[in-house]
């Protein structure tokens, strides 16, 4: 004969509240008001870091300075007396390649300073959430090299509108002017923007990936300029123009072109879109590592 209390514990309604205490005692996932207001803390945490540290202003500042005056002085050197290919979007666009090299930089020293000062503990500690503190990170990075890359490259283009009708680029010469007005000449001043934010999280990536700012730097900076080197000094014509289809600097900086589009060796957008997956390539990676690696 059964005991009262095995009837008691064999009954629905006793699993019934059995369940429900076991269920109390478990850990309950975030609800997502929560993962919410955890990102919105470890955003804000990010921005507090970033904007104060004077070495963040200076290294922006540098990229503006290096984008406009390299462009500038590209527009006011190239000349054009009769026909020519050149385009006026990529000359008046040249100091991209030279500013990118301070966002670089700027998006390592993001990362490797915390490791290097020890601050990273501090900050896995307000937020043990390690992917809301990359996002964090990424969403105040992308905003803010959004903003410095608009001021440089409306400066660049203004330079270009300036200096190079001067010069033989003229609608005379069949050159549209470099103003916003125009199609092509829009694509490729957002699709700049739009390089320095890639470049930047591509750069994050690679810093959350190693921690230590000269790798990660030597590294960010290898692929972007080496690689193309190497491909035009050891590679037949074939594979250089392979190099320049699918190296994250030269598929990136095809958006900037407004001319002979068919000679290209990859479309602009589709440049841009190469770029965009050698990036989501190191975030990924640097996510994979943070998460399993101790601070």
């Amino acid at each position: 004969m059964a005991s009262p209390q095995s009837e008691l514990t064999s009954s629905p309604d006793a699993h019934d509240a059995q369940g429900g205490r076991h269920r109390d005692r478990l850990p309950r996932a975030p609800r997502r008001a929560d993962r919410v207001a955890g990102l919105a803390n470890a955003t804000h945490a990010e921005w507090t870091k970033l904007r104060t540290v004077s070495s963040t202003g200076w290294l922006l500042l540098t990229s503006i300075a290096l984008t406009i005056g390299w462009g500038a002085i590209a527009s006011s050197v190239e000349r054009c007396q009769t026909s020519c290919g050149a385009d006026p979007a990529k000359i008046s666009l040249a100091g991209v390649m030279l500013g990118q090299t301070t966002i670089a930089v700027l998006a390592v020293l993001l990362v490797s300073s915390e490791y290097s000062s020890g601050m990273i503990r501090v900050s896995l500690a307000a937020v043990p959430r390690r992917l809301e503190i990359l996002v964090g990170k990424a969403a105040v990075l992308t905003a803010i090299v959004v903003m410095a890359g608009v001021i440089a490259v409306l400066g660049s283009l203004l330079a270009g509108q300036l200096l190079l009708p001067g010069n033989g680029f003229s609608a005379a010469h069949g050159f549209i002017p470099t103003t916003l007005a125009h199609g092509p000449m829009l694509r490729s001043a957002v699709g700049s923007v739009l390089y320095f934010a890639l470049i930047a999280l591509f750069s994050l990536g690679a810093a959350v990936a190693v921690r230590d700012s000269g790798s990660a730097i030597t590294i960010a900076l290898g692929l972007l300029f080496v690689l193309p080197v190497l491909g035009n000094v050891l590679l037949n014509s074939h594979w250089q123009r392979r190099i320049d289809r699918y190296s994250p600097m030269d598929a990136g900086l095809a958006i900037q072109a407004t001319r002979n589009l068919s000679k290209l060796p990859i479309g602009p957008w589709e440049g841009l879109g190469v770029l965009g997956l050698w990036t989501a390539t190191a975030m990924l990676t640097g996510w994979l590592v943070f998460r399993c690696r101790d601070a």
